[in-house]
């Protein structure tokens, strides 16, 4: 299985760059006893991006150890004399340090968040160049963000395999000695406008200019030019309003028809001579909570999300290629959703891109760590700013949960620190982006948000719809009804008419295997389970209460068998009857099952699994 080379950083794309992907010498640390590259006994190759945990990385191995070790070698590209060189890492689980020919460069803690070094005083000679990266990672640390990852040595419950070291491209850039470091775009209708925040990295002098030139629909919106100013532009881009609704809407971003502005960024020197030029886009399109809707440019959205954790069979956390990232967009589409719920993982930003393109919302969640510490408050903050940072251009993220489940946190209700704590991450996220709404704890015990999101595994869907039918049982749920058996908001903190979600539901399992696996009622077989997901959904569609709703899950999950897919992606019934059921309408288009996808398999018996 090979890693498709496609551009890691979808919107900021340089000419100059190459994927370090493929194989790396390889061992593993099972006591961290190594310190230094010259101890390492070099013993296996594995295959990256992929973590040892993982078939696909060559690797296997599920046991416990607290670190493991990577070297390869790279040619030295041809560096223009005031190029550098760039070394980046899409994300390595979860310390990491890194030596280029034996020079230690950097060092990087977080699992899910990018990071980079400029490796170009590192660099000897002409010929090959060597990159060794120590990955550190205790498997029963739960003091760090961890998300799904199992500290048990086999995956119990609702967590999965860990994810050891590194599990994203790495890749090397070069770059101009002065060059654009950031982009940060955003977008106001009101005004009709895009703003745009720069940041030039190197030895900025003030005869700089920044040239930005922006494209949608082969029309130009915008070919600008302007100065930058210690190191900085920050400009709001005017663009021509047309003023007419229609044409004005073929120029918005939405899951139907998601429109991007495609942008070229020039950095011109005092001389006259272009220093450095990056591809990238943004979109116009508006998130916003009016009363107890959710709205999307202007407009009531009703959310139907799929919880989708992002695992593969074969490559764990990791997509197979670039092809199977666009694939799950195709399908939560074809299978009559609007957005996912990404559960517990900050995903590959070329999920982003591909839901950028393709029209698809995603609610981005912080994985937790299971300890409420000094050691996890500081870890879990400084990682959830890195990844709001790294993926706050995205238009397909409409919204942020920082907490899920009282993950972390668990004894919201009885510990004033801890509600402080997730106080504190909503009103931080909230000032790192104004321009989206934030969930401070998806589930319950709800002590700072702007939705209210519920999860309600009630099984029978006349009763799910009562419970949430109109705002005469508010009352109700919130003082009798205890979903999962817990408040949904805490003493003090009352629910102010945000939106109501229930963001999740269902979880109906379907397998051949019903001794290993479960889910929080189980299907006998394909046509019982459409039947039972068309009449669930139909209870949650007519509850009038809620704003929107996220189905547990999108495919299944290691031990969980309660995907509307297999784990393989094919689908568990028809994908035409599930878009239906999902939307309350025929879905627009027939989707096929793709070639060599099995047909839905027949259980030889029942079991009801439920989870403790």
């Amino acid at each position: 299985m090979t890693h498709t080379h496609a551009y890691p950083r979808p919107q900021l794309r340089r000419a100059n760059w190459t994927s370090l992907n493929g194989p790396w010498n390889f061992a593993l640390d099972p006591e961290a006893a190594w310190k230094q590259p010259e101890h390492v006994e070099w013993n296996a190759t594995i295959t990256v991006p992929f973590s040892p945990e993982t078939p696909a990385s060559g690797i296997a191995d599920t046991g416990f150890y607290r670190a493991c070790w990577y070297r390869r070698s790279f040619d030295l590209p041809q560096l223009q004399p005031s190029e550098r060189l760039i070394l980046h890492f899409g994300a390595v689980d979860y310390q990491a340090t890194v030596w280029v020919n034996d020079t230690l460069v950097t060092r990087h803690q977080g699992g899910y968040t990018p990071f980079k070094v400029d490796i170009t005083e590192h660099l000897t000679g002409t010929g090959p160049q060597t990159v060794v990266v120590r990955a550190e990672d205790d498997p029963q640390d739960l003091a760090k963000p961890r998300g799904k990852q199992d500290w048990k040595l086999d995956p119990h419950a609702i967590w999965y395999p860990r994810t050891t070291g590194i599990w994203q491209t790495v890749w090397l850039e070069q770059v101009p000695h002065v060059s654009i470091g950031t982009l940060r775009w955003t977008s106001n209708l009101a005004r009709w406008e895009i703003g745009l925040e720069a940041h030039i990295d190197g030895e900025p002098s003030d005869k700089l200019r920044l040239k930005v030139t922006l494209e949608a629909n082969g029309e130009l919106l915008a070919d600008d030019t302007y100065r930058v100013v210690a190191g900085e532009v920050y400009r709001r881009i005017a663009l021509s309003d047309p003023g007419i609704d229609d044409y004005r809407n073929e120029f918005l971003w939405s899951p139907t028809q998601p429109t991007l502005i495609q942008a070229k960024i020039q950095l011109w020197g005092g001389r006259g001579e272009l220093l450095d030029e990056v591809e990238s886009y943004t979109a116009l399109r508006q998130i916003g909570i009016t009363g107890e809707r959710f709205m999307l440019n202007g407009r009531p959205q009703t959310l139907r999300l799929v919880l989708d954790q992002g695992y593969w069979p074969e490559s764990g956390l990791t997509a197979p290629d670039d092809e199977a990232l666009r694939r799950d967009v195709e399908l939560a589409k074809a299978m009559g959703f609007n957005g996912v719920r990404k559960h517990q993982k900050i995903e590959d930003p070329r999920y982003l891109y591909w839901a950028d393109t393709l029209g698809l919302l995603v609610w981005e969640e912080m994985p937790s760590a299971y300890r409420f510490t000094k050691s996890s408050i500081d870890r879990l903050t400084k990682e959830w700013m890195a990844a709001i940072e790294r993926d706050s251009n995205h238009p397909c993220i409409i919204a942020w949960v920082p907490f899920n489940e009282s993950w972390g946190i668990p004894d919201l209700p009885e510990i004033p620190e801890q509600r402080h704590y997730v106080q504190a991450l909503y009103h931080l996220t909230k000032t790192l982006d104004a321009t989206r709404p934030v969930i401070g704890n998806d589930g319950w015990e709800s002590v700072a948000t702007d939705i209210l999101a519920i999860h309600d595994y009630e099984a029978d869907p006349s009763r799910l719809a009562q419970r949430y039918q109109s705002e005469e049982v508010i009352g109700q749920l919130f003082t009798r009804e205890r979903p999962a058996g817990r408040l949904l908001t805490l003493e003090g903190h009352p629910h102010m008419g945000q939106p109501i979600m229930l963001t999740e539901f269902g979880g109906i399992a379907f397998s051949r295997d019903t001794e290993s696996t479960w889910g929080y009622t189980r299907s006998n077989n394909a046509d019982e389970l459409a039947r039972d997901y068309t009449a669930l959904l139909e209870g949650v569609r007519s509850a009038r209460l809620l704003a929107g709703f996220c189905y547990t899950q999108f495919a299944d999950t290691y031990q969980e068998a309660n995907g509307l897919l297999y784990a393989d992606r094919t689908p568990k019934f028809d994908l035409d009857l599930m878009s239906t059921a999902t939307r309350g309408t025929p879905s627009a288009r027939k989707q096929p099952v793709e070639p060599g996808c099995r047909e839905a398999e027949q259980p030889s018996s029942e079991t009801t699994d439920k989870r403790s």
